[in-house]
């Protein structure tokens, strides 16, 4: 399979999605912003651990549900639309404000990298992107199961996303030391906050599978 025609497909087609800033991206750089870059990798590893839900559901073709259940995928979708909303009010009312002193920072990385596979773990989108996207590189005739064709594909574009995430991860921390100690930088958390709550709008707002 990996020798085959597809793979070149394949492989500028995963390079092309990683390259498009997406509500991920947006995500791990307000985690980055209002608690640091270590914050933001924990953001970026959670993310990364909790897609692997999803890949084993489509390996398991039970990411399929999600596309004939529209129930089952307005409860997922409102789930994971209002953990996004309480995260950034939690954040906008003070309570996973930008800590202070090392030890407290690191205290917080746990609970991010906690967050993260949450919300990606409660993210429909990614279910029915897996879904939409590796059907068209998995060839039936070949030697490996299709099982694990859907697995072996999932995992490269999990890898190929992640290392996208982190380099945004990383040029969010160089702008978060731009602002130094200031102003701006105090008020970083509550409008991390706010870009978190719009993320859990947009997606209680976006309609159902297609």
């Amino acid at each position: 399979m990996l020798l085959s025609a597809y793979w070149a497909s394949f492989a500028l087609a995963t390079l092309a999605f990683a390259c498009m800033p997406g509500p991920a991206i947006l995500y791990m750089t307000s985690q980055t912003l209002a608690h640091g870059r270590r914050a933001g990798l924990h953001a970026a590893l959670g993310i990364h651990l909790g897609c692997y839900l999803h890949i084993l559901a489509a390996s398991a073709g039970l990411a399929a549900l999600l596309h004939h259940a529209p129930t089952l995928y307005l409860a997922l979708k409102l789930a994971g639309a209002a953990y996004l909303i309480w995260l950034g009010g939690s954040m906008i009312l003070g309570q996973r404000r930008l800590l202070e002193g090392a030890e407290e920072a690191a205290e917080a990385h746990p609970q991010v990298l906690r967050d993260s596979i949450v919300v990606e773990m409660l993210n429909p989108k990614t279910a029915l992107f897996f879904l939409t996207f590796l059907p068209q590189f998995v060839d039936p005739a070949a030697s490996l199961p299709v099982g694990l064709q859907f697995f072996i594909l999932g995992v490269i574009v999990n890898l190929v996303f992640s290392s996208a995430d982190v380099l945004a991860v990383l040029f969010a921390s160089l702008l978060l030391d731009v602002l130094g100690e200031g102003r701006g930088k105090r008020l970083m958390p509550r409008v991390c906050g706010s870009i978190l709550v719009g993320l859990g709008v947009m997606l209680a707002a976006r309609g159902g599978p297609v």
